[in-house]
């Protein structure tokens, strides 16, 4: 097998790897999937976020210790 024939042979594999792709994204069973997803940003969000409570106590004992120290900036 030269080179040519092994480029052509990796060609074909990607045009119907791509093609078989296609026909995944558009297919009727996958639309409500990516509706739902393009509707994500208008969720109304009911959750307040999550914060890392690790890194809020290191933020904390920061601003305690600067104070402790005498600095008044916080």
């Amino acid at each position: 097998m030269d080179t040519g024939t092994f480029r052509g042979l990796i060609t074909l594999f990607l045009i119907i790897a791509m093609i078989g792709i296609a026909l995944w994204a558009y297919s009727k069973r996958r639309k409500a999937d990516f509706e739902e997803a393009a509707n994500l940003p208008f969720a109304d969000d009911d959750e307040q976020p999550t914060s890392d409570k690790h890194a809020s106590l290191e933020g904390d004992s920061e601003v305690h210790s600067r104070h402790e120290r005498g600095d008044k900036n916080r």
